[in-house]
């Protein structure tokens, strides 16, 4: 069930809903709504806090049940921690745990004042579109038909309200087009890839497009791309009886002579690394490989949704990569579409392959302005920077500090790391242009080395996600990421 959000300006003491959020620091200070609540409960969050059983660390929550001269049923007191340490990402986590603590209560509807908390350098606009997304990204439950959600005999959550001035709308609509892209994401990430195979990506993109003005969609199938020249995609597929499917979206919401800009995505949809198959434990997993396809269909999402003033190209080269009798081989020379020839060194590094072809055939059919792509490309990023920070690639200054300002001002963060040509000398090879992988120093950088081939000329900047893209563990869920990131990088360029 998605969340429906609003703002109230009514006073927290006197608004009626289920819940009212407020929030407290640790040193008992209260905000100006748990004041007002506190004084029309007769001190009632003060004793709590006198007392110890409210200690105002961050996220920490207590419920208080219908108090005496407050009109809502229940008042929910959320943990600030220290005041002079407050920054964006606690704020953002201060409401994740409001929202997970209100999904947990018999209710309907909320209304939250943490949106008055003031974060230094940031404003109300601000404020109210990161609680939104912190709560939309909280209360989504993955809810396939074959995993169906138990009936439950309780109210359930269904909508919240936000304080916030009527000069902040624009950051609740901003939020609601953004969260939208990313639900779209991590649904796709999460499904099976039984049902998310590349034909599936394909009819999502199609049905989103025959669903909005300004949107159209063409698909190329396998016989198509084998006609224009797409060797290293192909080669990739050849394994799966799931045919490759390269799916373009296209957004007209700009001039017509505007030159668009563009994203691309690896749209692995399952990696089970080829001929060189990878181990068995963990590759339940790999379903999440077309993590970089759903995060910018999410993005393109987003931005159709925001209807900004711009156009937008999304390709998605959709492939599964595995092992069969027709597979490709470690050695074998592949021509991509761009002319350069590929040796093949390992097939589980698969994703780069696909890539440069979607690159190529995105700077040559669209001329795009700048080309940004997507990626769970390297394990080696995992190992880099964590779960934390999505790799950020490119050669262009300016572009890379775009999106790195547009991934602090969401949390959507990423961190660059170096394209020097240095590099390039490890992916030299004796019986091609390009060898695919170039071992096991700096296989993060040698990746991006390696798509820095395809899109000379190119304004281009690529995003390793493979460390940011989903949870780990049986139970771990698609994040969506880096769908904020560049929704905001494209919120910047109007």
């Amino acid at each position: 069930m998605t969340l429906q959000f609003s703002l109230d300006s009514a006073a927290p003491e006197s608004v009626e809903t289920s819940c009212v959020v407020v929030g407290v620091y640790e040193n008992g200070l209260l905000t100006s709504a748990a004041a007002r609540v506190d004084t029309a409960a007769e001190g009632a969050i003060k004793r709590l806090a006198e007392s110890g059983d409210i200690t105002g660390k961050a996220g920490t929550t207590t419920l208080l049940f219908t108090p005496a001269g407050v009109a809502a049923k229940r008042v929910l007191v959320v943990g600030l921690g220290a005041q002079k340490t407050l920054d964006g990402a606690r704020y953002q986590k201060i409401h994740m745990e409001a929202a997970r603590a209100l999904g947990r209560l018999p209710i309907h509807s909320a209304a939250s004042y943490l949106t008055e908390v003031e974060v230094p350098g940031r404003d109300a606009a601000w404020r109210l579109r990161t609680a939104v997304l912190a709560a939309d990204h909280t209360a989504y439950r993955y809810t396939a038909t074959f995993k169906p959600r138990e009936a439950s005999s309780q109210p359930e959550l269904t909508a919240i309200s936000f304080a916030a001035p009527a000069e902040a709308h624009h950051g609740l609509d901003q939020a609601i087009a953004i969260a939208e892209g990313v639900r779209f994401a991590r649904e796709l990430g999460n499904l099976p890839p039984n049902i998310c195979n590349p034909a599936y990506i394909a009819e999502q993109a199609q049905q989103f497009a025959d669903q909005h003005d300004h949107v159209s969609c063409n698909v190329l199938d396998h016989l198509e791309m084998e006609k224009l020249g797409f060797g290293s995609l192909l080669a990739v597929g050849r394994g799966s009886v799931n045919k490759p499917k390269l799916v373009v979206l296209e957004y007209k919401g700009g001039n017509a002579d505007e030159k668009p800009y563009a994203f691309v995505g690896k749209g692995i949809t399952f990696d089970t690394g080829g001929i060189s198959l990878k181990p068995g434990p963990g590759m339940e997993e790999m379903k999440f490989d077309m993590g970089g396809a759903a995060g910018v269909l999410g993005g393109f999402v987003a931005a159709v949704k925001m209807g900004l003033k711009l156009n937008l190209v999304c390709v998605v080269p959709a492939v599964e990569n595995m092992p069969d009798g027709d597979s490709y081989r470690p050695s074998d020379v592949l021509t991509s579409l761009s002319g350069l020839t590929i040796e093949v060194l390992n097939t589980d590094a698969e994703g780069r392959l696909i890539l440069c072809d979607a690159l190529t055939y995105t700077a040559q059919t669209f001329k795009p302005q700048v080309i940004i792509d997507a990626a769970t490309l390297t394990g080696a990023c995992v190992i880099a920077l964590g779960k934390h920070a999505t790799g950020l690639m490119s050669k262009h200054d300016d572009l890379a500090a775009e999106l790195l300002a547009a991934g602090e001002n969401t949390l959507d963060r990423a961190w660059r790391l170096p394209l020097w040509d240095d590099y390039q000398v490890q992916l030299e090879s004796g019986f091609a242009d390009v060898a695919n992988i170039g071992g096991k120093n700096a296989g993060a950088i040698t990746a991006g080395c390696f798509l820095a081939r395809f899109t000379e000329g190119q304004r281009w900047a690529h995003l390793d996600i493979a460390g940011t893209a989903w949870d780990e563990g049986r139970k771990g869920l698609a994040t969506g990421r880096p769908v904020p990131l560049l929704a905001q990088w494209l919120i910047d360029r109007g």
